[in-house]
């Protein structure tokens, strides 16, 4: 049954009230030691956010729609570089920084992500992003690398969906986090749910460790009949958490076996830890936010106003000011963000610790919160207020934006 949503003001109060649904809104590899010199010169100063733009239209009804965005402002982001630059927007080596990270780790592990749609130049895309960054060769020929339909057969392959961009910025995330990781792209043959349910089933089947997930559309009744395929004990499931900001959530981040990521403004700071992270709302979205109407609060989750399961879990990069690099062969070098980002990036810190049987759902993360950083300052409210309470604002201990933190280390994972 659908039910109120208790939505927290900032003087404490129990508000009821129904949630509408917000409105979000070829390059030439650096040489050699450049890459292995480390980090890249990260995100330049915004040129300004019209050059931000969604890779993926709105969604038919019953369809998803994929949440990456890329930047592609003058300034590095396109155009020639010279042989020892590397590409603008944060790299391997500043998400390792950023996020504590081992180097290796991950032997093993196999990484599936799931999009919609044939990119016909995947594994060449992402031979560039890794040769760049100096990362090992991931490919079909040495098996680190596979592409297989909603089926699992390696052809025929679906039609192009135009979601180049979101798998480019899928495969790079996890390559970032977990060079060490096999990754396994799995190409569902349509936008609807029952082909991403069908890709998800096939992903488990086939062997992945962890599946990363960086679609959705708002919660409804309708989608709960898809519920199971992301629930695979043994298999750690993430799933971008949106980027509409404070409303009603997304499914299927909106699920209680799988772990929704949320997003931040991650900058370099003088701080101890040398980075300070924020809730990500800007001109371009925000960080997917909101008690779902659907799924029961479950037993893991004690936060104080939602009644039923609260969306997010845990957090990491995804504001486009602040943007990792990725490559596509059509775009060429972009900055890439949305949640779409931090979603594969948590699913290879997952991979890089290798437990992924901690992740039958996200409870482990609650009992191990101390291994991530608390998320502090800023809100994700694009149409819909919740009052400054922790649903739509970063505050000390969980937050509906962030959830329990971003990774600091692997002792959470």
């Amino acid at each position: 049954m659908r039910r109120l949503l208790r939505v927290g003001t900032g003087l404490g109060a129990i508000l009821a009230a129904t949630l509408a649904t917000a409105v979000p809104a070829s390059a030439t590899p650096a040489s050699a030691t450049t890459r292995m010199a480390g980090a890249g010169p990260g995100p330049q100063a915004s040129a300004g956010l019209s050059a931000v733009h969604d890779v993926c239209p709105a969604a038919a009804p019953g369809h998803a729609r994929c949440y990456a965005q890329i930047r592609t402002d003058p300034g590095g982001v396109r155009g020639v570089r010279s042989a020892d630059a590397l590409p603008a927007g944060y790299g391997p080596a500043d998400l390792r920084a950023a996020y504590d990270l081992p180097d290796t780790g991950g032997t093993g592990q196999t990484v599936a992500v799931v999009d919609a749609g044939d990119d016909a130049t995947a594994e060449a895309d992402l031979a560039v992003y890794r040769t760049t960054y100096g990362l090992p060769a991931c490919t079909t020929a040495n098996g680190c690398f596979s592409k297989v339909n909603q089926e699992g057969a390696a052809g025929p392959l679906p039609e192009d969906m135009g979601w180049e961009g979101e798998t480019a910025l899928d495969l790079a995330m996890v390559s970032a986090a977990c060079p060490q990781c096999h990754i396994l792209l799995v190409e569902s043959d349509d936008t609807e749910f029952a082909d991403f349910a069908a890709a998800e089933n096939t992903a488990a089947r086939l062997g992945a460790t962890e599946i990363s997930n960086s679609y959705g559309d708002t919660e409804s009744g309708s989608l709960m009949k898809y519920a199971s395929a992301y629930s695979h004990p043994g298999v750690a499931i993430t799933v971008a958490s949106g980027d509409s900001g404070y409303g009603l959530p997304s499914f299927p981040a909106d699920l209680d076996s799988v772990v929704s990521v949320g997003g931040t403004t991650l900058k370099r700071t003088d701080n101890a830890r040398g980075w300070n992270e924020t809730v990500w709302n800007s001109q371009k979205g925000g960080a997917g936010s909101g008690c779902s109407a659907w799924v029961d609060k479950p037993a893991w989750q004690h936060d104080a106003n939602c009644p039923g399961r609260m969306v997010a879990d845990v957090a990491a990069v995804a504001d486009p000011d602040t943007g990792v690099a990725v490559y596509d062969s059509e775009d060429g070098w972009g900055v890439g963000s949305g949640t779409s980002a931090s979603a594969p990036l948590v699913a290879g810190i997952i991979g890089l610790a290798g437990h992924p049987e901690h992740f039958p759902d996200a409870s482990y993360l609650y009992t191990h919160s101390a291994g991530l950083n608390d998320v502090v300052g800023g809100s994700n409210v694009l149409v819909t207020d919740c009052g400054g309470d922790y649903q739509c604002t970063g505050q000390p201990g969980y937050d509906g934006p962030t959830g329990l933190g971003t990774p600091a280390g692997l002792s959470a994972f």
